[in-house]
């Protein structure tokens, strides 16, 4: 609606660049009736005005950039070249002629490539565009169409990203036929857009979260949440899973179309976590061509051929590593979802498992060659190369696919399954049925089962490795549930327990979250098994060493407590069994001598209640209450429950602050009925870490919550009247 001389005089003192004049003809060139001829041409002149901003904007230099630095972008924007370009893409929706116009495929192209420059460079675009349901649906459906379809996946995945209200996926129009018509490659960016709409937008910092919060949310959102309905949706079309595992367990010299991918690779800067990789890649691809043309390489086949015909290895690994991190990552999701059990059969069944085994040399946990790939401006040890977050990614979903599932036994090739039904034979203890029902025709094949692999590379990590926290998690997971020990001799077998204790001790370990990893991996390795007990006896075998470890116990007692809890029910087992070789390590296991005596039980007792507060309780401290549950639990098995609490009164007079910790337990059992007696909880958790049943947990709880002052196992029977604080409302504060 300006008029063009005033626009062509302020242009030059603004520094618009000509924008506002050629958005101006942008829009009489495309009005309802026009063929968009004219389109084109103008959007080349307007697209290489902000993509030189969105390329300076990418690399290093957004450190010290200011917004005002891309005025090209802004301008744009400014003058409602953003909406501009929303109009003519949906045009054809909103049209209801019989003859529609058609829009060709390079101006789709130059539409979705300019205002993914706009939305890097300038604020508030990204959002505005997220509001807009409409526009976020109609995007999908332009994914269709290969030529389109990775400008269209990058400028949705940026705008998921800010939309404040997780799409849903029913909503996109033909989902199923979409999803179906996709290739390979395709499908596996899809994932990278999925990974948005699948996730709670909490799970970052789960751990972090009270337990109060939580469970008031829980009690505002009774229905399923969009991220569950939208795992519901993906299962729902057929061959999803299937497709996701082929691409998870492809190897690298059965990708197909490298050419297609090199047109493709100036694309790739926006693609790639908007890093500039182009240069990288090509440099890259230089280098493999002339070690190439004196070596031909084991898979490629491209020796003496052209850089820009074929695809070097190092380029073609990176790209399957991309791909295969966006997948794994929906995967794992899939697994911790409702449909847990229903995604388990299927990817059993896919032979997730076994196609990941054969991997795992070659791909997963390869060697760095001298020119690793890595994305511009990291490093190569840095966690966001895709060689690190491929192996986190990959140990999170066995961590996922072994925890509390009998399905976790296809971690194993036929001969491991053939060792664990020995070791049950020869202690001559039942077959755990899960090991027998596992069916052959799914484990691993090879020498060695994933699980072996997983332990050789977990013994020769680096001290200061981020893998470790991952590794015991994984291991530890597969050891979870119902305690067994033939799973137990396993591993012991394989020198576990050593390792673990030479990091804790020898090493000694720094990293807060490493050590509560190792710790709970040590419980779940030791519990009830007096051989473990006996192994540790033998490698902890000076006061000294024995002092470094208890050091490190007390040193956080959050990340100790599962081992400290290992320990006490183990005791509890072997003082009431009556085998001479029990006995025989009873009487010489240091770390057993030391938790029979009863002033470290109260030690223990007393600082894991002080360490928790109902405000205070997350899912990671919740297991200090338990833990302490525990010890009092096995003290009501013999009678002495009066006695532990009367323990806990007098250390409460010796720190001159009388009913603190009985008040605050209290308090903390009080919402452990609220929390644990919901009906949506599952206890089996519980019942199985502790195998103690869980009508045991709730009769001590309430027993300890009596009312009755002159009852010797209720609480309020040791706090005084003058100092008793126990009706205190839970809030959120």
């Amino acid at each position: 609606m300006i008029a063009e001389t005033l626009l062509k005089e302020r242009d030059k003192q603004a520094k618009w660049n000509g924008i506002p004049l050629l958005l101006k003809k942008l829009y009489e060139n495309s009005h309802p009736n026009s063929d968009f001829s004219q389109c084109q041409s103008i959007l080349k002149e307007i697209s290489p005005l902000l993509s030189m901003e969105a390329m300076a904007f990418v690399t290093e230099e957004r450190k010290v950039t200011q917004e005002s630095t891309f005025p090209n972008t802004y301008t744009f924007d400014l003058f409602g070249g953003v909406d501009l370009l929303v109009e003519i893409l949906m045009r054809p929706t909103l049209i209801t002629q019989k003859k529609k116009p058609k829009i060709s495929d390079d101006l789709i192209k130059d539409c979705l490539s300019i205002l993914y420059n706009t939305c890097i460079c300038t604020e508030g675009v990204t959002k505005r565009l997220a509001e807009r349901n409409d526009f976020v649906l109609f995007l999908f459906t332009l994914m269709t169409n290969k030529k389109t379809f990775l400008q269209t996946a990058t400028l949705i995945e940026d705008i998921l990203g800010v939309k404040k209200e997780m799409i849903q996926l029913e909503d996109i129009p033909n989902l199923s036929s979409l999803v179906s018509s996709f290739d390979q490659q395709q499908l596996a960016n899809f994932c990278r857009i999925l990974a948005v709409t699948i996730s709670e937008l909490d799970t970052g910092s789960d751990d972090k979260h009270t337990l109060l919060a939580k469970n008031a949310q829980q009690k505002k959102n009774l229905g399923p949440s969009r991220a569950e309905m939208n795992q519901a949706t993906l299962l729902d079309i057929p061959g999803f899973i299937e497709r996701l595992c082929k691409l998870a367990t492809r190897k690298v010299s059965e990708t197909t179309g490298n050419s297609s991918f090199l047109q493709e690779l100036e694309e790739w800067y926006t693609w790639l976590d908007n890093a500039l990789v182009l240069d990288a890649l090509m440099r890259v691809a230089d280098e493999e061509t002339e070690q190439s043309s004196t070596e031909s390489s084991d898979e490629s086949g491209f020796a003496n051929t052209s850089t820009r015909n074929q695809l070097p290895q190092s380029m073609k690994i990176m790209h399957e590593i991309m791909y295969k991190l966006e997948v794994l990552y929906v995967l794992c999701v899939l697994l911790m979802g409702r449909q847990r059990n229903q995604v388990h059969k299927m990817i059993a069944e896919y032979k997730l498992i076994p196609g990941l085994n054969n991997l795992f040399d070659k791909l997963i946990w390869r060697k760095h060659s001298a020119s690793a790939f890595v994305l511009h401006g990291h490093s190569q040890n840095c966690d966001c190369s895709p060689d690190i977050t491929l192996k986190i990614q990959f140990l999170r979903l066995l961590q996922s696919f072994s925890d509390h599932h009998e399905n976790k036994y296809l971690l194993l090739n036929s001969q491991e399954l053939n060792e664990l039904s020995a070791i049950s034979l020869k202690a001559n203890i039942p077959e755990v049925d899960a090991v027998i029902n596992t069916d052959r025709s799914l484990v691993c094949d090879g020498k060695r089962g994933l699980l072996t692999r997983l332990l050789q590379v977990m013994k020769k990590e680096p001290a200061e490795s981020s893998f470790r926290f991952w590794q015991a998690r994984a291991v530890e997971s597969f050891l979870r549930g119902a305690t067994s020990y033939a799973d137990q001799m396993f591993l012991l077998k394989r020198g576990l327990l050593e390792h673990i204790l030479y990091c804790i001790v020898d090493s000694e370990c720094k990293s807060r979250d490493v050590l509560q990893s190792y710790f709970d991996l040590l419980g779940e390795l030791m519990k009830f098994n007096i051989d473990a007990f006996k192994r540790f006896n033998k490698y902890i075998n000076t006061d000294e060493k024995f002092q470094i470890f208890l050091h490190q116990i007390n040193s956080s007692l959050v990340d100790s407590n599962m081992l400290v809890r290992c320990i006490t029910l183990s005791l509890d087992r072997f003082e009431s069994q009556s085998d001479i070789k029990v006995a025989e390590v009873l009487s010489e296991c240091r770390l057993l001598s030391y938790m029979s005596q009863i002033n470290m039980r109260m030690s223990f007792l007393f600082r894991l209640i002080n360490i928790i507060h109902v405000q205070t309780l997350t899912q990671e401290n919740v297991s200090c209450l338990n833990t302490s549950l525990v010890i009092l639990m096995l003290a009501r098995r013999k009678d002495k429950l009066p006695f532990y609490l009367r323990k806990l009164q007098e250390m409460e007079y010796m720190e001159k602050y009388p009913g603190f910790i009985l008040n605050n337990f209290h308090s903390l059992l009080r919402f452990w009925q609220q929390h644990y007696l919901n009906k949506d909880k599952d206890s089996t958790c519980l019942e199985n870490s502790s195998c103690i049943s869980f009508s045991y947990w709730k009769e001590t709880v309430s027993i300890l919550l009596g009312p009755d002052q002159t009852s010797p196992c209720a609480i309020v029977s040791y706090i005084d009247k003058a100092y008793m604080d126990i009706d205190r409302d839970f809030t959120e504060e």
